[in-house]
């Protein structure tokens, strides 16, 4: 700490010392007339290797390293684009900006203009006659060969994390592209793209503690979004038949590796399609996205081989249970067995749970973790599914599916509930079980039981974790790493 309070001095009195040679610390009046990506690019095609051959560039980006010789020096600028050698000489500059040089510091931002040559080690640089000062930075930079590692760090100063380690910034720039390809895969589809509202009068749409907050004008309680499902159905009931949204929700819940109270969820609806249409639509965009962001669909995540071309694989629930955990079937057929067996695992229900919850806690203690490659499980108990339609040849189950891949949820789906009768009957049972919530008012959503009772059309519904396929696709082993400024507990805090 001595020496970094020591650093911090000697940066605070450079910048009074430039400031007193009369150097604007924070000036706007340069225009780059490239970024470094443009310079690479262009002088690859037309050749310069001699000093002079060829036009002058201006760039402009931060200083990362220095190598000074008395009269003359070598800098690394960076921009957002790339990394570009400047060599920069005292009778070039002249010996007035060559002293102002001279004080800056690794972390400045600058600008430099001069023509192209290739250095003797073969690294192509501008021979800088203009080197202007931007913006002084008053701390230094990590330490060159140790960098930036200590990960709390990396993720509370997301802006130094992007300056020092080139990598964050290929995952951010693959987010966007992600991103930008769904939307591409969606619209290509007929898919529309809305928005609807981030506050709630009702927490609805997924079983989460939400975040609350207060309306004044209103005088009203809010929730911050938990699922834009609700939402997203009553545009089906306006005719509206292929609906998607990115977006953001928030969950007053806990902090991990998989989860952050804020995150980004694709959720989309198909009129007059069925789960297994939504299932032949995932694995083909996300297989199509990866060839697309990777140029392949065999891909590696931490360490585990994972192939995403189709088909994947598919499971019922029960299925799942009897193939990778080895509980036999007629086990699972017998709902006092299937209890006994939650009980025996260690599993605490809840007095009201029945079967299908102990079914649901037995696969994702023994199967979840499993399921490496691309697999979709169909068949999840009713018990569980507040929201889903019922099946038609066992009405126990409900017509939905979850995909894992490395052993995480990606992806939930299910055809829709669209009996108002049914659907009523099903929130009140689910107010019922949560009981005395301090976090929830229970309340009914009545606005969209009424939506539906004027009709909504047999349709299909998904949910897609933007954070959980990106982590996927960019190698990343915690959701931080792929969230820009994650969530973090207060500095100091243990």
């Amino acid at each position: 700490m001595e020496e970094l309070n020591q650093l911090l001095l000697q940066r605070r009195n450079k910048a009074q010392q430039l400031a007193e040679l009369g150097v604007n610390l924070y000036a706007n009046d340069y225009l780059p007339s490239h970024r470094i990506h443009e310079v690479l690019a262009e002088a690859g095609e037309s050749g310069a290797t001699h000093l002079g051959d060829g036009p002058e560039y201006a760039i402009a980006g931060r200083i990362m390293s220095i190598r000074s010789f008395g009269k003359a020096a070598f800098i690394h600028l960076q921009d957002a684009s790339g990394r570009m050698q400047v060599y920069v000489k005292k009778d070039a500059l002249g010996e007035a900006e060559y002293a102002v040089f001279k004080k800056l510091d690794i972390g400045d931002i600058v600008g430099a203009k001069g023509p192209l040559f290739t250095t003797k080690a073969g690294e192509l640089s501008i021979a800088a006659h203009v080197v202007k000062p931007l913006t002084k930075s008053l701390r230094p930079l990590p330490e060159k060969f140790h960098g930036l590692t200590d990960v709390e760090t990396r993720y509370r100063q997301r802006y130094l994390d992007l300056i020092v380690n080139p990598e964050v910034k290929d995952t951010f720039r693959k987010r966007v592209e992600i991103i930008r390809l769904i939307r591409d895969f969606l619209n290509n589809r007929g898919f529309m793209e809305v928005e609807t509202p981030m506050m709630h009068p009702i927490a609805g749409g997924a079983t989460a503690r939400p975040f609350r907050t207060h309306h004044n004008a209103l005088d009203m309680g809010l929730y911050l979004r938990i699922a834009p499902e609700l939402y997203l159905k009553r545009l089906l009931v306006g005719g509206f038949e292929r609906v998607f949204e990115i977006n953001r929700n928030f969950r007053n819940e806990g902090l991990s590796t998989r989860h952050n109270p804020e995150f980004t969820m694709l959720e989309f609806y198909q009129a007059y399609a069925t789960y297994h249409d939504l299932m032949d639509l995932t694995e083909e965009m996300i297989s199509w996205i990866a060839s697309e962001v990777l140029g392949t669909t065999q891909i590696a995540y931490q360490g585990q081989e994972v192939d995403l071309t189709p088909p994947w694989r598919r499971y019922t629930m029960d299925e799942a249970l009897t193939a990778v955990a080895g509980i036999p079937a007629q086990v699972l057929a017998d709902p006092d067995q299937v209890m006994a067996a939650a009980k025996a695992h260690g599993i605490q229900l809840d007095a009201k749970a029945g079967p299908g919850k102990a079914k649901t806690e037995l696969f994702e203690l023994l199967v979840e973790e499993k399921l490496i490659d691309p697999t979709f499980v169909t068949a999840y108990p009713l018990e569980v599914s507040p929201l889903a339609r019922r099946n038609a040849q066992d009405p126990s189950v409900t017509d939905r599916f979850e995909l894992f891949i490395t052993g995480r949820e990606m992806a939930n789906a299910f055809s829709e509930l669209n009996d108002p009768l049914d659907q009523r009957q099903r929130m009140e049972q689910q107010i019922a079980n949560r009981g005395d919530d301090e976090e929830i008012s229970p309340e009914l959503d009545t606005d969209f039981l009424r939506a539906l009772e004027y009709g909504m059309p047999p349709a299909a519904g998904q949910g897609i974790g933007i954070d959980r396929l990106v982590m996927l696709l960019t190698d990343s082993p915690s959701i931080r790493d792929v969230i820009l400024f994650p969530h973090m507990r207060p500095e100091g805090q243990a």
